[in-house]
């Protein structure tokens, strides 16, 4: 077992996916031999995952800052340590009653039988974690796991090895091979992963590589959830605050470089307010980052690749006839110009892009925000309807009856209404996509269902038992038909 918690990367592919099939069996094994798993024992695993979570905050703040080449280490306890903390203490205050029986109402027919959801583990569950959030977005997925009383068979992200090896290293710590295995290695790693037969697998990750990922696990029939991404759009509506709603969105796609599944992707803005909203995004930029590129709270895209990405991005549009505004008063890179070390790119406002251009077509998950124009609100939700489904969706607006038009008629994984990113924290709401942004939700309880089967158990009544015998099964009589067509009457 000590072998297999090492990277993957010099091995031939038939060998991963023999040594993950064999691990995967012992921990089917050892899951057999635990079950069920009481309510003090999934305390107990969260107790030791919370414990090296808040242990080793140097030690993540240490990879993250090696993987990402610059992460502000508040920005890493502000939108990782914090959260994650905050989640495992949830789900270990509220595990117990989650984990009760619930009774249910019995079809009147059947009365006076009894009927209950008995929640069970799942068994032995696949995560398959993030880079760009490679704490929270791997070690947040294995409490609900964990939570819901099954074993995890864990791949970090290879884009992030410092942190994946950090993982692998401090979850040895606190669980058992047999119970939480980390594997490290590359995406070669992960498809093997993904082939396996598991009981249910959680992806987050690009759309494009979430597709193939359901591709291998429907092999297996394997259940799936799916946390992907996509263009979420931020609408400045005409009765917004629009100071407050340029502070914000800023802010949220400066966090982590704007590489977060659930920033600002871009914005639309009344066209009569657009000059003014671009005006309040560079003061406030500016306030926000008063070093500019040289500030240490901003963070550093995650690689040179990504870097001339943005830049490559930013470039077509202006050649598309879109205005780039760097909102932090610098100058903005030419293409082919190598990328600085660490590959730091401040926040850039790139205005009206055409649809066709690069930027408006892919997910950025990058620093730069498309601003876009309206005249009437109409077209811009006219616009975010025919695109596909988005993770997320911001609402800058003070008029109520402006607000619930606009629920009513966008479909979106998730919303928040006059700031950004704040519906991902909390507990009660479920946090997934929908289309083409994923499927599949948790957090909370609903992460705690998420991993369990919801088990429906009907307990017949003496009467109901005997009625049944005497007047529905067959042979079948006039008194059935008569019943039944008092059933099937318009």
């Amino acid at each position: 077992m000590n072998a297999l918690r090492t990277d993957f990367a010099a091995l031939p592919p038939d060998d991963i996916a023999a040594a993950l099939g064999a691990q995967l069996e012992r921990m089917r094994h050892a899951f057999a031999r635990r079950a069920p798993t009481p309510a003090a024992q999934r305390q107990a695993a969260l107790a030791r995952l919370l414990e090296v979570v808040l242990a080793h905050e140097a030690d993540w703040i240490r990879s993250i800052e090696e993987d990402f080449g610059r992460r502000s280490a508040t920005e890493t306890r502000l939108l990782e340590l914090a959260p994650l903390a905050d989640e495992i203490r949830h789900l270990r205050r509220h595990v117990a009653r989650w984990m009760r029986p619930r009774r249910v109402p019995v079809n009147p027919l059947f009365w006076p039988a009894r009927a209950r959801i008995v929640p069970q583990p799942l068994g032995v569950v696949g995560i398959i974690g993030a880079w760009n959030y490679p704490l929270q977005l791997t070690l947040s997925p294995l409490a609900n796991a964990l939570a819901a009383g099954n074993h995890v068979l864990l791949k970090p992200s290879e884009l992030a090895p410092r942190t994946a090896e950090c993982l692998r290293r401090v979850l040895a710590e606190a669980f058992s091979a047999d119970e939480v295995c980390v594997v490290t290695g590359g995406a070669e790693v992960a498809a093997a992963l993904a082939r396996l037969p598991l009981d249910h697998l959680l992806f987050t990750g690009s759309t494009r590589v979430g597709r193939l990922v359901a591709q291998a696990a429907a092999a297996q029939l394997t259940p799936l959830t799916l946390e992907l991404g996509g263009k979420s759009p931020a609408i400045v509506g005409p009765g917004a605050d629009l100071a407050q709603a340029a502070d914000r969105i800023v802010t949220a796609k400066g966090w982590n470089a704007g590489q977060t599944c659930i920033a600002p992707d871009h914005c639309w803005v009344p066209r009569a307010q657009r000059d003014d909203f671009v005006q309040a995004l560079r003061e406030s930029a500016q306030r926000r980052w008063p070093r500019g590129s040289a500030d240490p709270d901003l963070t550093a895209l995650v690689s040179g690749a990504a870097w001339q990405r943005m830049v490559t991005m930013a470039a077509e549009a202006a050649e598309a006839g879109a205005t780039l505004v760097a909102l932090l008063e610098e100058t903005l890179p030419a293409v082919g110009q190598p990328a600085p070390a660490p590959a730091v790119l401040g926040p850039v406002a790139v205005l009206d892009p055409p649809a066709h251009v690069a930027l408006m077509r892919e997910e950025i998950f990058g620093p730069l925000l498309p601003v876009l124009t309206y005249d009437t609100l109409e077209e811009a939700l006219a616009s975010i309807q025919a695109g596909p489904r988005p993770l997320a969706l911001y609402l800058f607006e003070r008029d109520r009856a402006t607000i619930e038009r606009v629920l009513t008629h966008t479909v979106s994984g998730g919303v928040t209404v006059n700031d950004c990113m704040l519906h991902h924290p909390q507990h009660a709401l479920p946090f997934g996509g929908v289309g083409a942004s994923g499927y599949g939700a948790y957090h909370g309880r609903h992460g705690f269902e998420r991993f369990s089967h919801l088990k429906g158990v009907f307990e017949q009544h003496p009467w109901v038992g005997a009625v049944l015998d005497r007047w529905v099964r067959p042979p079948y009589g006039a008194v059935l038909q008569r019943g039944l067509r008092f059933m099937l009457r318009r």
